[in-house]
């Protein structure tokens, strides 16, 4: 079950593409952009990420965190963040913990063929850990435009 708005988002700690390990509490304070995603380097994904990153400035402007986190491993999301120069920080969740914790981990269909996976989803989370707003069904190329106008409306 997805996580809703108006509720405490879990905390966490994961490595990030640099060995790092990385906790939400690490970010008290500020504005979270949480975003799932199912695999590096692959066409969504990529479009999405570089979306966040094309709007980087502005996020940065609002003083806000862009956290990625897919299964992905830390050489996956490495190799991924440099070749896009993605200037965020990418968290792996290998065993998908965090996505179950989110409730973003379940049965898709895709081309006739099922399997368990992320279901792409961005949570906004709060200056004081609490989730503003949920994305589901997220449309990669114009969902950073969405994110960061959910962003000016909590700083509002």
């Amino acid at each position: 079950m997805i996580l809703k708005e108006k509720t405490k988002a879990p905390d966490f700690s994961l490595v990030d593409e640099k060995g790092n390990t990385v906790s939400l509490a690490d970010f008290k304070g500020k504005p979270v952009v949480l975003y799932f995603y199912p695999k590096d380097d692959t066409p969504g994904c990529t479009t999405e990420a570089c979306s966040f990153r094309d709007d980087y400035s502005q996020y940065k402007e609002a003083g806000a965190v862009i956290l990625g986190v897919s299964p992905d491993s830390e050489k996956s999301h490495a190799k991924f963040a440099s070749k896009h120069q993605l200037p965020f920080t990418l968290l792996v969740d290998e065993d998908h913990k965090i996505c179950e914790a989110y409730g973003v981990w379940g049965r898709k269909k895709f081309m006739g063929r099922e399997y368990d996976g992320v279901f792409r989803t961005t949570f906004l989370i709060d200056k004081s850990g609490n989730i503003a707003k949920v994305f589901e069904g997220v449309k990669p190329a114009v969902h950073s435009a969405e994110v960061l106008q959910a962003l000016a409306e909590l700083e509002a």
